[in-house]
């Protein structure tokens, strides 16, 4: 069958190399891609914003199969337009994509399903946010409602900060996604990110993984979209696990059914694995960027009838096998991200430096030009390698990522610093 991936980042380009391994595949479509995936789909100039345009190429390149990677289109009703013109989607409706489209929605259905979450409060003006923040103290973790595309999260060393958070976002910082917040204590732990595949009824775990969202090295800094990723999560062992799918996962899954809004697609639960154990920190309605890479080089089984079934309301009779390696990547962002940087710079040396057969560099702010490919966008490579231990796949990450000439990029050079730290203890 032909398959039309929606996306241009990391996710959609590990998900479309993925994809086009499958026996199940004719033609790949990207829309609107990036430089690195030339080689396995043709990426076509459409926006996912204009549904009319997408339902009319699906039809005019007789589409079986939509892939949709990023959120917004999800939270914009995507996937409820190409069903309803009866073309096979993976990824949540509209109404289900809330999840992450709200998190003040999110926050409330915890509440309700008593599903382990930080203490938090909904405002939509300064004034009771900033009281709110006197009275908890800090630390404390200040959140723009909607989407802010990985970067509306502040987590406030002090009340001075969380009270400039407010302002900030009130103020506009993050456009729609900041008219109301959700202030929530701050929780001690170890983040830790897991995904699970769901048909709205039966679920199929899918992988964990831990992330590095700071832009220094030592996670500090901003918060990013994400600089590196590895899994599986060394954290999330068997006990973990089955707590986070029991307490978390399962009402969730049950709780949207109630609420009407039955979730088809991927969960991609933010965790804090505390004293008290897993508790959510956030949901995300699509696969994690650069989680995602890290799952679909581990993933051995062909990854088209896992997504269709869960379209098609048969998880159940499905399973998914994985390599017991290690997969880790480093993101090379341009200088100056997540503040401002420069574009169209151009790399060099890819194909040298993803050579070995443990290694993929997978694209997401490029674009290619007469042979030669220029960073676009302010995360511009994951460098992922796949190896028996943490220690072994971050060498073997950064070897290859040294290799690459793009003075006009940086990485942080400690990703998977906490895993290695227990490998070596």
């Amino acid at each position: 069958m032909n398959i039309l991936v929606i996306g241009s980042g990391g996710r959609e380009h590990s998900l479309s190399w993925k994809i086009a391994q499958s026996d199940l595949l004719d033609t790949l479509y990207v829309a609107p891609g990036n430089g690195g995936m030339t080689d396995i789909a043709i990426c076509v100039d459409l926006s996912a914003s204009d549904h009319d345009a997408v339902v009319s190429f699906c039809r005019e390149k007789d589409i079986g199969f939509v892939v949709i990677g990023p959120e917004a289109p999800l939270v914009d009703g995507l996937s409820d337009r190409l069903q309803s013109e009866d073309i096979k989607t993976f990824g949540p409706s509209a109404d289900a994509a809330i999840l992450e489209g709200s998190k003040g929605f999110t926050k409330d259905l915890c509440a309700k399903y008593n599903i382990p979450t930080a203490a938090y409060a909904r405002f939509s003006e300064a004034a009771g946010a900033k009281t709110f923040v006197a009275d908890k103290g800090a630390p404390i973790v200040i959140k723009a409602d909607g989407l802010a595309a990985g970067k509306g999260v502040i987590i406030a060393e002090t009340i001075d900060e969380a009270n400039a958070a407010i302002d900030d976002i009130f103020g506009g910082q993050f456009g729609e996604a900041g008219a109301e917040l959700v202030v929530e204590e701050f929780l001690e732990g170890e983040e830790a990110s897991f995904f699970v595949l769901t048909d709205g009824e039966s679920i199929l775990p899918f992988g964990t993984a831990q992330d590095h969202k700071r832009v220094g090295e030592g996670d500090v800094g901003l918060n990013t979209g994400g600089m590196g990723a590895y899994s599986p999560a060394p954290v999330m062992d068997e006990t973990i696990t089955q707590r986070t799918i029991e307490e978390i996962i399962l009402p969730t899954v049950k709780g949207m059914a109630a609420e009407g809004r039955p979730f088809k697609g991927v969960l991609f639960a933010g965790l804090m694995i505390t004293d008290k154990g897993p508790e959510l920190i956030e949901y995300n309605v699509r696969f994690g960027d650069p989680e995602c890479q890290c799952l679909m080089v581990r993933l051995t089984s062909d990854i088209v009838p896992i997504l269709m079934a869960c379209a098609d309301g048969t998880l159940n009779q499905i399973d998914a096998e994985w390599s017991d390696n290690v997969s880790l990547n480093v993101v090379m962002a341009a200088k100056g991200y997540p503040g401002s940087y420069e574009k169209n710079t151009e790399i060099k040396n890819l194909d040298q430096a993803g050579s070995s057969d443990n290694m993929v560099i997978f694209h997401a702010g490029t674009k290619k030009e007469n042979e030669k490919i220029f960073a676009t966008g302010g995360r511009v490579l994951n460098v992922t390698a796949m190896a028996p231990s943490v220690t072994a796949a971050k060498n073997d990450a950064y070897a290859a990522l040294d290799q690459i000439d793009w003075p006009q990029g940086f990485c942080r050079r400690d990703i998977g610093w906490r895993a290695v730290e227990r490998e070596n203890s």
